[in-house]
Parts: C-alpha cells; structure tokens; sequence
C-alpha cells in the first residue's frame, strides 16, 4: 500500500506469531513511543481474543466482526474516543499484513467508531451571572471600568457573539455592521452569514450602554483615531487608542473580570452568550424565541439548551422536592 515503509525482515508467517512481529516493527522501525506500544500491545491483545472466541484466524476477521465487537465495547460503557483509538490500532496492524502480503483486505478499514455526543455549553449560574455584571472595582479607572461593565451587559444581556459585539458602532449609518438604538431599546447586529438580526436590549444594559457612551468620548486617544480611521474610531467599543476593541480584548477582559467577581471558572463571551439563552429558556421555555434571539439558523442548533434547562429543573427537584431528599439522606 502506498506510504507505508515495508518491513526489511520477513514477516512471521503464521497469524499466532503476527501481532509479536508487527509490535516489533512499530517498535523498531517507527520508533514509537514505549508507552504506545504497551497501548497497541493491549488493544492488539484484545484482537486476539476476540478473534479466538469467534473460532476465527486473524486473517479470516471481516469487518462484520469488526463492527460487531465495537458495538460490545460501546454497550460495554466504552467512550468513542477510546473507542477510535482501538480501531486505529487494528486498522494499523491490518494495514501492515496488507504490505506483507498476509491479508487480502483490511476489514477495519470502513469501519468508525460511534460519534462522540455534543459537549453541553458551559453555562453560568444566575447568581454568578449577575455578579459578574454588578462587578464594580472601585480602584479601576473609572473609564475602562465603565466601558467593560456595559461590554458584560451587553453580552450577558442580548446573546450577543463576541464579533457581533465588536461590530457594533455607537450610530448607525450606512457603513456600519451593526449598532445600537437606546430611543428603540434595541441592537442592530450582523450575524453568520451576514445575516442581520434586531435584538432587544434589556434595561440594566441599558443603564450600563448609557452611561458608556456618556464617557466615551473622554477617551484620549479618540480625537488622533479619528483622524487614521473615522470607521474604527465610530466604534461602540473601543480601546484607550480610539480604535474597535478586537475580540481578544474582550477575551481578557472577561476573564479578569471573573477572577475578581470570585467565579470558579475563567468565564469567556461566548459562555455568556449560552447563559443568557439558558436563562430565558428556564423562565420562558420558548424555543423559538431564544432560537430568533442567538440567530440560529435551525432550532436543532438551539435545542442543545433544552438540555441545560433539563440539569437545572433537575436540581431544583432534588433541591426542594420530599421525596428527592429522602433518597439522598438513603444514599448517604
């Protein structure tokens, strides 16, 4: 098979002896890792067996026995990670009695470990959402503090992607990807696929906008910025230079600002984004609303929500439901 380096020695020339002959090769001529060949001597191991318990040679496995014994790993509790990695194993062992012409065909070759499931979003609690936004250090400079609360009511407040928020300008005009209307109580943003979205502004964002933009203009560097580049410097946002804050910023912006709320975790804009639709979702449970308010094109996408919303009703129960507290006084 093309790019593979064939083996310099003759390989052992009955099955029981190929797994040893092969793990000499990765260990000598691919120069694995001790460690990964302890790994592949394992999963290798595990081929064997199965084979012997089906009464089959090593060169008479299909890949109907392959995709058999996956799916015992995957009811047996393993993760597909774990899962993939097997595979490789054998689908590397195959691949190499291929080139030793010891296999006619590599039965591993089709065959894929199941998908890993979603990842839930990380997603503040209430009550660490709204510290982080109450968040006022008095030894800050009043300016950037300022201007970094409204950033945290803005995100937390209106869903917004970190780009969305970056985009925005303090006007709208023809020019601009995305700004805000106090008077409307409203944001205009550009989304994915630049699609443009109206997005509600909440009241305490509001304030937060309102008294940012009463400072803003007080930004040193504002008056040079405007004259290198008018469009960034009309920036909502903007860095002691004048100029649009970059996402980056905002990312370390967050995440002092989370250190010194007290949060266990480093919180990042897009965390905020998901707190902000778990939120709505566990006060209002409508879907489609918190879908037209993240601008998701397919509800499928937003529904991962309704998982969060699930872990937080189930806390509650266990939390004030008789019977829940009587099954964990049992447990414990």
């Amino acid at each position: 098979m093309p790019g593979m380096a064939i083996s310099s020695e003759p390989a052992a020339s009955t099955p029981s002896d190929w797994i040893e002959k092969y793990l000499e090769h990765v260990r000598v001529e691919r120069r694995l890792a001790a460690r990964t060949v302890e790994l592949y001597a394992f999963h290798l191991q595990s081929l064997r067996e199965h084979a012997a318990e089906a009464k089959l040679p090593l060169d008479r496995v299909q890949t109907a026995h392959i995709r058999r014994w996956m799916a015992q790993l995957h009811s047996a509790g393993r993760e597909p990670r774990g899962i993939a990695l097997v595979l490789s194993c054998w689908r590397s062992f195959y691949r190499w009695l291929g080139h030793e012409g010891l296999v006619g065909f590599n039965p591993v070759q089709d065959v894929h470990a199941p998908k890993a499931g979603r990842p839930l979003p990380k997603a503040l609690g209430v009550d660490d959402a709204v510290r982080l936004a109450e968040l006022y250090d008095p030894e800050a400079d009043p300016w950037t503090e300022t201007r970094d609360g409204a950033i945290v009511e803005v995100l937390y407040g209106c869903g917004l992607r970190v780009s969305e928020l970056t985009g925005l300008d303090a006007q709208a005009s023809a020019t601009a990807r995305g700004w805000v209307d106090l008077d409307a109580m409203e944001a205009s943003v550009l989304g994915k696929g630049s699609k443009r979205r109206i997005v509600p502004i909440g009241s305490k964002a509001g304030e937060a906008l309102r008294d940012w933009l009463a400072v803003r203009g007080d930004c040193p560097g504002l008056t040079t910025a405007r004259l290198h580049d008018p469009q960034a410097a009309g920036a909502l946002f903007i860095s002691a230079k004048g100029m649009r804050m970059s996402s980056q910023a905002v990312w370390k912006l967050l995440r002092e600002r989370s250190l010194k709320a007290g949060l266990a975790a480093p919180v990042h804009p897009h965390m905020l984004r998901h707190s902000f639709a778990s939120h709505v979702l566990q006060s209002s449970s409508d879907l489609r609303a918190v879908q037209e308010l993240l601008g998701h094109a397919s509800i499928a996408t937003t529904q991962v929500y309704t998982r969060l919303d699930f872990q937080h009703l189930a806390k509650v129960y266990d939390a004030a439901h008789p019977r829940a507290k009587a099954r964990e006084d049992k447990d414990k």
